[in-house]
């Protein structure tokens, strides 16, 4: 080989080399964005920082900025995501149960059909409680008292609309009630909720197992059942289902995308999502927060997110809390 060759072999592995560092560094460099369509400190937002922590300590990400546009129950959020963001392939939001309903509530014009799912990161199970010297000690109580006069039986939860008085109703329709007729007492936060269902001041109160795992295990609420499918591991609380209420129920959180990404760059996204809930990150974060790992991603969402559509949006009607 003369010299000439020699250099430019030299040079075509060279050139090789730096397409390869490019290529490489460009998946792993992506600046990414994440709305959180709420104010800073709840759950939506904790898991857009949770996401945010994970994929960078994974370096998924070199730098993802995590920006809060509350209100509306996330719909102009959601409505920023579509407008703004449209085909943006490096655009996250984070969206939940609760935005379904606040959709149609709030007649927002975009809906998740309009945008991209991408995957179910955690979920919370919804209890129902009651003061410990209440005389109700069941679910079969609790029933029989609102069957004799469901007047008499005040739910209390988060404000209306939401995950919480979503489920009251789902009780009510399942043990052939009047949902639309639905005594529900609406709070600004947990904090309230405990404060009114400790106190006695509701007859039952509804909210998210970790809102009032303390309470619980202190002895000041009796928890008479949980939403979830089967009985949680280290949690002594009977599931709706086995005590013959047909019903099954969680505050999902997960991650949409903006419309007009390509389907490679939707598969991308879920990729690289997939391998964050992998990570020793993202697990810690799960064991330190107490969450319900219901990972989901892709299709299977997709459909999932469809169904739930759905669903939340025949309950919303039935309650009516759609104003004409």
């Amino acid at each position: 080989m003369n010299t000439f060759q020699r250099l430019r072999s030299t040079i075509g592995r060279s050139f090789l080399a730096l397409l390869a560092f490019s290529l490489v560094g460009h998946a792993v460099a992506a600046n990414l964005k994440i709305i959180v369509p709420a104010s800073a400190g709840g759950g939506w937002d904790q898991l857009g920082r949770a996401t945010q922590q994970s994929m960078q300590a994974a370096k998924l990400a070199e730098q993802i900025q995590v920006s809060n546009i509350p209100g509306a129950g996330g719909t102009i959020g959601l409505a920023t995501l579509h407008n703004t963001h449209k085909g943006d392939p490096n655009a996250l939001m984070v969206s939940g149960k609760g935005m379904l309903s606040a959709i149609v509530i709030n007649k927002s014009p975009i809906d998740l059909s309009q945008v991209v799912p991408i995957a179910r990161l955690t979920g919370e199970y919804e209890v129902i409680v009651v003061p410990t010297e209440s005389k109700i000690k069941t679910m079969a109580d609790l029933i029989a008292q609102y069957k004799a006069n469901p007047g008499s039986v005040s739910w209390g939860g988060g404000l209306a609309g939401g995950v919480d008085m979503l489920t009251a109703g789902m009780i009510i329709q399942a043990i052939g009630g009047d949902a639309s007729k639905l005594n529900y007492v609406a709070f600004g936060g947990g904090g309230e909720v405990l404060t009114a269902a400790a106190g006695g001041h509701i007859t039952a109160g509804v909210g998210g197992y970790n809102e009032f795992a303390q309470q619980i295990k202190g002895g000041k609420l009796r928890a008479l059942g949980i939403t979830s499918d089967k009985r949680l591991a280290g949690v002594d609380i009977p599931t709706l289902k086995e005590q013959g209420i047909n019903v099954e129920f969680v505050n999902w959180r997960g991650l949409m995308a903006p419309a007009g990404i390509s389907d490679a760059q939707r598969q991308e996204m879920v990729k690289k999502v997939t391998e964050m809930s992998k990570s020793e990150q993202w697990r810690a974060i799960l064991t330190k927060n107490d969450w319900t790992d219901l990972f989901l991603a892709g299709d299977d969402f997709t459909s999932y997110v469809e169904t739930e559509q759905k669903n939340v949006k025949s309950l919303v009607h039935t309650l009516g809390l759609v104003k004409k």
